[in-house]
């Protein structure tokens, strides 16, 4: 229970005989006050005292006023009484009350009487003697004596036991030997011991006598083992004593010994521990005591003549002792208790009705009742005579203060509560107190407590004071002997004690208020001739009385207020400045007085800070700051923030914000009488028509008509007086309507800036709300709208829409006053569309009441805003900007009335739209636009509907219809409305594809289909049919102008996809003879005059960056026609991915080139593929075979293989421009795209002639894409196979979901159920659908894919031909399948053979003849080496040359294309097979010879480019058949041949004629395997 300020302290009594009180002072005083105490609590943890302060009190005279410490008289005012309840001071008994004056009139050596109740005196804690002993003579001579003397006076008896009595005031003692310089003392040391380590030998003149100290301590200590040590010495310098008080007679004894500073610091330390030591025994005897003496009475609280005054004064002395050392907290605790104590006794009497004699207590305060009858007789205008009073009573009312003469003596309003207000214990005692009086002491009590927990800055600075006080009384020219106490700099205060102390206040208020209202009326009701309840009835109806006591009551209670505001406000609150606005430095002076001119405490009955024995008496205590123009030192608008967040800041704020409120309505309810408003009561009030007013039932048994009640009150007459109200400052304000309001506002504006530094937004947002209205209601007009502009917003966010619409009434009024239009316009704007809020609110609570009853709209009270809405539109017409507010602030329930109405005739449609107005007054707008946007995609487009035309829109339902010439098909939300009217644009803009929340969007139904007619103008994106690979694809456009005679018309395309560029410079029109009106520019294509049922084809290429499969091309469409302008877009998605795909295989021969080409699809549908063609180029011509007599169907897993033949052409010359590239062209069609059409063309045809024919471009549009996505590759087939395509998939669809929104018909039906009936009908008459898969289209697609011949330089051929063969048998083969016989040889047979090597250049068609140069060639035979032994010229280099200058006119094989026998190779070969079985020929690989030019002469030369060139083996799959040379093997198989093997007897070889007839079987069928 530390304590960072403590301003308690306890008594110390010292008894100075010989004078030496002012040598100690200088070392003692500035060690003082005690810090780190420890007292161990019997019934609790143990207590830390930071401080305990000492009050010295000489015993000689009995009082402090003589002393050099003590402080001088202070002066006799409220100011000083109040003083000697501030915590310094641990008084019992009132001031000047019959105890006090027996301490100070006979504190000698008589006994004083004690009193019969404990705690009512104030002893002291410690007795200390102060003995000045020169030397052993005067000590045995009679300072021993009187040291005797003194303790049989002054202590008890050390054998007897101490009574009750004498623990409630027990004390301990000290003897202190003060020894002065220039004496016998001064040379001993402080014991016998330390002679031999701090004397010479020549100061030795007495060995063998003890010390001074030492004879006292064996003289006046208990002998008994840990006995208390009361004896100190202290030594004083030389330079401490005055020069006038030093002993002139030097001793005649050797002086050798000299005490140390640290020996000195050690006396005073020791000093100091006893002082401690001392004190906490005295306190722990007194609490022991007390707590023994309380529990007793507290046991006997049921018995007969128990006295709860009794108690309490018991209980208070051990709240009293806490407090004197300290242990506030402990102290607060005790005065909690016996609060609920006086509790439970109020209640017990109120409950039994009777009066004990022991706890009874007086029904009425005296002073109450002199201060209401006078009050009453100002008010009637007689002179109050007291004389009547007996003289009892004229002095207690004398004992409330001292020296008041210049105030009267019943005034409550300087310290309403303070407990030295009364002499409240001497009326305690004598059980002469009221409730009113037992309530004020105890909470003026708790208040003092917690104003020292809260280390508030009163109780700082004046204990300060106090200590300075002491340490300017010590004697001039006398340096201290230690330095003064430090003081911390940064002490802050405990703002949570200081909150504590606002909260308790907040509910002690009404508590004692309605005390005292009772007091006064009990003490009235004497002066009325009538008994018991009936007298109090009769002085509550009297209207004089009740004015006097609501004065009373209301002049308390706010001076209370202001007394607690005053004490708890700190530097520590960082409150911002005020939010009133200044009138400007030449303001009247108000008759409310300024802060320094205000009677009022700041803080506590101690505020004045005095030094110096001086006081300001004529200065008053500071008031709570609570108006402008205060001294610059106020603590609450001038401190600087705090740098961090304290803790209890913000709950300190909100209580003393409380308390400021709490004077405020003090303020009002006073006003009230007077006609003095706050201005709510003429607040516009908008509310429902469905409100009533409140009645007042009695819940008693009385059955008088309330009218009766209301007519009696009426005649009661009014009374109005200040009399009874003694707050100066309430008086003031009260005086005049001035006056009032400058309180009322400066009060509330205090409450609003505490509320902001608590964080507490709602109160915050309340009080700037006051001020406006305030600010309002007298006619300051700027100034309120400053605080509307603030304020306004808070309630409309919090729910608060009927308070927020008031406010929005007066701001706007405000503002008209002051000529600020565009503000007015803001507020207003705000104001209506509240208002509409406010009736959609009614509305949707209405509706949920509303059992299918329609009714007119009922809008709400709203008189006070009607016609706000023609002042609105005038003022907006003035303005220089347009002002855009949202739709949905006057208007509810937006939404689409039916599908959109389609135009006979015409491409243009109709919307029709719903809306409920929430205005109260109807308005005329100028247009209204309307616009839908796709919700595929923003890219699809979006539709303007108009209105341009004025319409009248009333409160309630209105219906609007709206006209739009763009008719694109798609599915559409609404996502913009704006209605125009002036400079004012309502609009509403939503997100598209954003969920409708039909609870409380606005746009209730945004949902539009718009379906695409069938005659109405059309345009469809097609690839083109026909594709060159080596040129840029193009796309088609068809335009179709349906029923319209178009009379101009503009096409703008746009690519759509990322990566497009359409190349529309190239566009041209096809297939028809119509074109176009200017060159096309940009993608737009102008055409002048286009007919009914006309369709222009418009074909443009294109590019893409990169390979994609589909392309899109935003098609836009501007025509004109007699019926005005119109406009179409589209955004079509086709398929740019080729159907097929085609491979080639080239294979090089001498003479021709033969290339395979594979065909196959692309994509999971069949291909029926009509032709193909080859084309010729300038230099080679192709063959091909007879053509299949019917298209050729490609499946995805069976392609199409096409064999062409090319050779090159004779006579054909190749130069730069010479056409080297073929082009295979391929006539097909894509399954999946016959069977599309065909279902389309017989869907078309089945809707000719019905009412649903308009619906075929959207019925083909949704069946179309269904069937792409449902027939899958193996369904294709099946088709194609079976030439039939089944319907059924069709069947199990739901189709009435895909024509959502098409409206009903004119006779009821819904279209989209009968579009799906259609399609059932439809399906059910068409199961299967046949497909010609031999019939050829009227316009096939083609494609054109351009062929490259490889360029080879030289093209070799390579042929081993066997030499001298054996006869070949006949083989009776077909001519067809002939072929050479495989030749039949043993193994190890000697072949001879040849290598023929051949060449051609025709395939070289980058060179010509003159460019050729000879080429050197490289060839090398290899074979396995278990296969073939290879004898002859297995490798070597062969030259050809290049063609001749002769012969560069002619173009035959002789002419340098070709090889001749004389540039053609033979090389012999011998070939030995050395195995059996089908041997293939040895393989022969020829490469190029690069000649290596040499440093020197061929420097500079480039290095030849490498030749491309094939070899054509000829030899390539053909084989030898080897057989085994041996006919007949003889063996013999015993062990008698070489390593016990088996023996060869014999071998019979084969004849070659045997070996031609035996193989001849063989070798033929093995060559016709080959």
């Amino acid at each position: 229970m530390e304590q960072p300020f403590s301003t308690s302290k306890v008594t110390v009594e010292y008894f100075d005989p010989h004078d030496v009180f002012k040598l100690l002072a200088p070392g003692l005083v500035p060690r003082l006050p005690l810090r780190n105490l420890h007292w161990q609590s019997h019934a609790g943890p143990l207590r830390s005292i930071d401080t305990l302060h000492i009050e010295l009190i000489r015993a000689a005279d009995g009082s402090s006023a003589n002393s050099p410490l003590s402080s001088p008289p202070p002066p006799q005012g409220l100011d000083s009484i109040a003083t000697r309840d501030d915590g310094f001071q641990t008084q019992i008994g009132a001031a000047l009350s019959s105890d006090t004056v027996d301490q100070t009139a006979n504190r000698n050596s008589t006994p004083v009487r004690r009193h019969q109740i404990p705690g009512l005196r104030r002893t002291p804690y410690l007795k200390v003697l102060l003995v000045r002993c020169d030397d052993n003579d005067s000590y045995k001579g009679h300072v021993r004596q009187e040291i005797r003397d003194w303790i049989k006076t002054n202590t008890p008896p050390s054998g007897s036991k101490r009574n009750t009595a004498e623990n409630h005031d027990a004390f301990e003692w000290l003897i202190v030997h003060v020894i002065i310089p220039n004496t016998v003392a001064a040379t001993q040391p402080r014991d016998s011991g330390s002679v031999a380590e701090k004397a010479s030998a020549a100061s030795r003149w007495r060995p063998g006598s003890s010390t001074l100290l030492e004879k006292m301590r064996s003289d006046f200590n208990t002998s008994n083992k840990g006995g208390v040590d009361r004896v100190s010495q202290i030594r004083i310098g030389v330079n401490d004593v005055p020069y006038d008080s030093l002993p002139r007679v030097v001793p005649a004894v050797p002086s050798g010994y000299t005490e140390s500073e640290q020996e000195t610091e050690n006396s005073w330390m020791d000093l100091v521990s006893k002082f401690r030591s001392l004190i906490l025994s005295s306190f722990d005897l007194r609490v022991s005591q007390y707590e023994e003496d309380i529990k007793e009475k507290d046991v006997q609280r049921s018995l007969p003549g128990w006295n709860f005054c009794t108690f309490f004064i018991l209980k208070e002395g051990l709240a009293r002792g806490f407090e004197s050392v300290g242990l506030v907290e402990d102290a607060l605790v005790g005065y909690d208790e016996l609060s609920v104590g006086l509790d439970m006794v109020v209640k017990d009497q109120t409950s039994t009705g009777a009066r004990s004699a022991a706890n009874a207590l007086l029904s009425y305060t005296e002073e109450l009742k002199q201060i209401a009858l006078k009050a009453r007789a100002a008010i009637v205008g007689a002179a109050y005579d007291d004389d009547e009073d007996d003289d009892d009573d004229e002095q207690v009312v004398d004992l409330q203060s001292q020296a008041e003469s210049t105030q009267p003596k019943d005034s409550y309003d300087d310290i309403p509560i303070s407990s030295t207000k009364k002499p409240y214990r001497d009326m305690i005692v004598a059980n002469n107190v009221s409730i009113f009086d037992f309530r004020c002491y105890i909470f003026a009590r708790q208040i003092s407590l917690l104003l020292r927990l809260g280390n508030a800055w009163s109780t700082r600075e004046e204990l300060l004071a106090k200590l300075k006080e002491q340490q300017e009384s010590v004697l001039h020219g006398v340096a201290p002997r230690a330095p003064p106490p430090k003081q911390k700099e940064n002490e802050r205060e405990d703002l949570t004690m200081l909150a504590e102390i606002c909260r308790r206040t907040l509910e002690f208020i009404p508590t004692l208020s309605q005390v005292m209202r009772n007091d006064v009326f009990t003490a009235l009701s004497e002066t009325v001739k009538a008994d018991g309840d009936d007298a109090v009835k009769t002085i509550q109806a009297d209207p004089l009385i009740l004015e006097v006591v609501d004065n009373l009551v209301a002049s308390f209670a706010f001076s209370i207020a202001q007394q607690i505001l005053a004490q708890t406000s700190t530097k520590a609150l960082p409150i911002p400045p005020s939010t009133l606005t200044a009138s400007g430095n030449h303001e009247p002076k108000s008759a409310i007085p300024e802060p320094k001119t205000m009677m009022h405490p700041a803080r506590s009955s101690s505020l004045a800070i005095r030094t110096g024995g001086t006081a300001n008496v004529g200065r008053p205590p500071p008031s709570p700051n609570v108006f402008p123009g205060r001294r610059t030192s106020s603590t609450d608008d001038q401190a600087p923030p705090s740098p961090f967040l304290k803790a209890g800041l913000e709950e300190l704020a909100a209580k003393r914000a409380e308390l400021y409120m709490l004077s405020r309505n003090i303020l009002a309810e006073c006003g009230k009488k007077r006609g003095w408003t706050d201005g709510w009561a003429s607040v516009p009030v908008i509310g429902e028509l469905t409100m009533v007013d409140m009645v007042d039932i009695g819940l008693g048994d009385d059955d008088k008509p309330v009218a009766e009640d209301e007519e009696t009150a009426a005649d009661r007459q009014v009374v109005v007086s200040i009399s009874g109200i003694d707050s100066k400052l309430l008086k003031t304000a009260l005086d005049n309507s001035d006056d009032f309001y400058r309180l009322y506002e400066m009060l509330t504006d205090k409450a609003l800036r505490h509320y902001t530094v608590a964080d507490h937004t709602h109160s915050v947002q309340t009080s700037m709300a006051d001020i406006a209205v305030l600010k309002y209601h007298i006619g300051d007009y700027a100034s309120a709208s400053s605080y509307f502009w603030r304020t306004t917003p808070f309630f409309g966010e919090s729910g608060w829409s009927l308070l927020e619409l008031s406010m929005l009434v007066m701001y706007s009024r405000c503002l008209k006053q002051l000529q600020r239009k565009d503000e007015y316009v803001k507020v207003m704007l705000k104001l209506l569309t509240k208002a509409a809020a406010a009736e959609r609110d009614r509305q949707s609570q209405k509706l949920l009441f509303r059992l299918g009853k329609k009714g007119v709209v009922d809008h709400l009270d709203n008189e006070a805003i009607k016609g706000f809405l023609d002042d609105l539109l005038a003022v907006t017409k003035t303005l220089p900007n347009e002002l855009r507010i949202s739709f949905s602030s006057f208007f509810s329930i937006v939404e689409v009335d039916g599908s959109p109405e389609y135009h006979q005739d015409q491409d243009s449609i109709s919307l029709n739209l719903k809306m409920n107005s929430l205005l109260v007054d109807e308005f005329k707008i100028d247009t209204t636009r309307v616009r839908i946007v796709s919700t595929v995609g923003r890219s699809q487009g979006e539709i303007l509907f108009e209105l341009a035309g004025p319409t009248t829109i009333k409160p309630g339902r209105n219906k609007l219809k709206l006209n739009s010439n763009s008719a694109i098909p798609g599915s559409y939300e609404i996502g913009k409305i704006d209605l125009i009217v002036g400079n004012l644009r309502l609009h509403h803009e939503r997100e598209i594809g954003q969920p409708v929340d039909k609870t409380s969007d606005t746009l209730r139904s945004p949902y539009v289909i718009i379906y695409h007619r069938a005659n109405t103008l059309d345009v469809r994106l097609h690839a083109s049919k026909h594709i060159q690979l080596d040129q840029n694809n193009t796309v088609d456009i068809e335009l179709d102008s349906g029923w319209n005679d178009l009379v101009s018309a503009e096409v703008r395309v746009k690519a759509a996809t990322g990566g497009l560029r359409l190349l529309t410079s190239e566009a041209k029109c096809v297939g028809s003879s119509i074109s176009f009106s200017k060159p096309p520019d940009g993608g737009l294509f102008c055409f002048e005059s286009i007919p009914q049922d006309t369709i222009v084809y418009i074909r443009f290429p294109y590019t893409v960056e990169q390979e994609i499969q589909n392309i899109s091309i935003r098609i836009e469409v501007t025509y004109a026609t007699k019926h005005g302008k119109f406009v179409f877009s589209k955004t079509p998605v086709i398929e740019t991915a080729l159907a097929l795909g085609v491979n080639v295989q080239d294979v090089f021969k001498h003479k021709a080139l033969f290339s395979r080409f594979t065909v196959s699809t692309a994509n999971h549908s069949p291909l029926r593929l009509f032709k193909s063609e080859l084309l010729s180029s300038d230099i080679f011509e192709s063959e091909f075979g007879l053509p299949p007599s019917a298209p050729v169907v490609i499946f995805p897993r069976q392609p199409a293989s096409l064999l062409y033949k090319i050779v090159r052409k004779m006579g054909a010359r190749t130069h730069p421009n010479t056409q080297k590239t073929m082009y295979l062209k391929l006539y097909y069609s894509v399954l999946q795209d016959e069977i599309e059409s065909l279902i389309q063309d017989s869907l078309t045809e089945s809707l000719e002639g019905k009412p649903l024919r308009p619906f075929s471009r959207l019925l083909c549009s949704t069946v179309i894409p269904y069937v792409r996505r449902s027939l899958i590759g193996y369904e294709l087939e099946r088709a194609a196979l079976l030439g039939s395509v089944p319907t059924a998939f069709l069947s199990s669809v739901n189709w009435a979901k895909y024509f959502t929104g098409l409206g009903k018909a004119p006779d009821g039906t819904d279209y989209a159920q009968g579009l799906a009936s259609f399609l059932q009908s439809w399906q059910d008459a068409h199961p299967k659908l046949a497909l010609d898969t031999t019939a050829l289209p009227a316009e096939p697609h083609s494609i054109l894919i351009p062929v490259d011949i490889p360029s080879l330089t030289i093209v070799h051929t390579a042929d081993i031909r066997l030499q001298h063969q054996p006869p070949q048998p006949q083989l009776s083969l077909s001519p067809a399948t002939a072929s050479p016989v495989t030749p039949a040889v043993f193994i190890n047979q000697l072949l001879p053979a040849v290598l023929h090597l051949k060449w051609t250049r025709v395939w070289d068609t980058t060179a010509s003849l003159a460019a050729q140069s000879d080429l050197e060639f490289s060839y090398e035979i290899a074979a396995p080496q278990d296969t073939w032994l290879l004898g002859g010229r297995r490798k070597g280099h062969f030259v050809i040359p290049a063609s001749s200058p002769s012969s560069f006119g002619n173009v035959d094989e002789s002419a340098g294309y070709s090889s001749t026998p004389d540039t053609e190779a033979e090389i012999p070969l011998l070939l030995v097979p050395l195995c059996e079985g089908w041997l293939p020929y040895p393989s022969i690989e020829i490469r190029e010879v690069r000649p290596v030019f040499d440093g020197v002469e061929g420097a500079g030369t480039p290095t030849q480019t490498q030749t491309h060139f094939e070899t054509d083996f000829r030899n390539l799959g053909e084989t030898v058949r080897v057989v085994p040379d041996r006919a007949r093997v003889t063996l013999s198989l015993d062990a008698s041949g070489p390593s016990g093997g088996p023996l060869v007897l014999g071998v019979e070889r084969r004849i070659p004629e045997a070996v031609e007839g035996g193989v001849r079987g063989e070798v033929e069928g093995g060559r016709a395997a080959v």
